[in-house]
């Protein structure tokens, strides 16, 4: 039988609330109890929700400097979630969401759908970033998807970075939407989790269509593009594998070098031979996807 969590919940939830009990005072932790004795013997999804709101007044929006010690506790925990950048409030929020029942599916769904319904931006963060804590991680995949396609920054990236959701849950089709928005959007796409795990060649043949859009344009192309089309490199592409090695632009060089190193088409790797010292220095990891990240200005 399914269980709605595929982690220790109850681990997860005191690894959370030692972060807020540290970072908090005391008014706003004897608020947060207050509220958690109310909702235990109510089972009330007003007061559920009304404190879900609420918190950022009791707490305050202060951002959070944690050690990583804590931080790797809670990704070895719970598949990867990553609370780094995480305010105060949006991390309490991420704890409140444990606290609501989670044995009835269909109840448990029904209540954080009517959250995801009514939130205003910083909630509809905190409940985006918290889905890999979720109960029940399957039924938040047409959400996810919806999220996508939302305008607001701040929305997409709490789905797209350092979310393992995404990577663990979507849907082929879902996931490369994902990837191409983070494009589109020029989000930070090194910190898409699980970007090497989930490539594919469909991905890759839309990839390699945008980029001669944007060449067609007279527009530059993010060199990370081309992390993504390293295992699908064939006859039909090493035209433009061959066209960023002859770029002007090191950074351009780079990534022809590093998408060939990674590649299986034998004309790629034949490529690379041509530059003893760049495949030395992807060997040596003086050159690296991460490192290209870096001279992007990735965060």
């Amino acid at each position: 039988m399914e269980q709605p969590y595929d982690y220790d919940r109850n681990g997860v939830s005191a690894l959370l609330y030692a972060i807020i009990e540290q970072h908090s005072n005391s008014q706003s932790r004897d608020w947060l109890m207050q509220r958690s004795n109310v909702l235990q013997e109510t089972k009330s999804v007003q007061q559920f929700n009304l404190t879900f709101s609420a918190i950022p007044r009791f707490t305050g929006k202060d951002l959070l400097t944690l050690p990583t010690g804590i931080i790797s506790n809670l990704q070895h925990a719970a598949h990867g979630f990553f609370v780094q950048h995480y305010t105060l409030d949006r991390l309490t929020r991420t704890w409140w969401l444990l606290q609501w029942p989670s044995d009835n599916r269909d109840a448990y769904v029904q209540t954080v759908e009517g959250l995801f319904n009514a939130a205003e931006m910083n909630e509809l963060v905190a409940l985006y970033g918290a889905l890999p804590l979720l109960p029940w991680p399957q039924e938040w995949k047409l959400r996810t998807a919806e999220g996508i396609r939302s305008n607001i920054g701040t929305v997409l990236e709490a789905i797209m970075l350092d979310n393992p959701y995404p990577a663990r849950y979507l849907d082929e089709p879902a996931w490369n939407q994902l990837v191409m928005k983070a494009l589109f959007t020029e989000k930070p796409v090194h910190r898409i989790i699980g970007l090497d795990e989930r490539a594919n060649a469909r991905l890759a043949a839309t990839l390699v269509d945008y980029a001669h859009e944007r060449w067609a344009a007279g527009r530059t192309v993010n060199p990370m593009l081309w992390r993504l089309v390293a295992g699908f490199i064939n006859e039909a592409t090493m035209p433009d594998i061959q066209r960023i090695w002859q770029s002007a632009e090191n950074i351009e060089k780079d990534a022809a070098a590093l998408a060939c190193y990674y590649s299986p088409y034998p004309p790629a790797k034949a490529l690379l031979k041509q530059s003893p010292r760049a495949e030395q220095d992807i060997i040596k990891g003086a050159l690296s996807w991460s490192r290209v990240a870096e001279k992007l200005g990735g965060n």
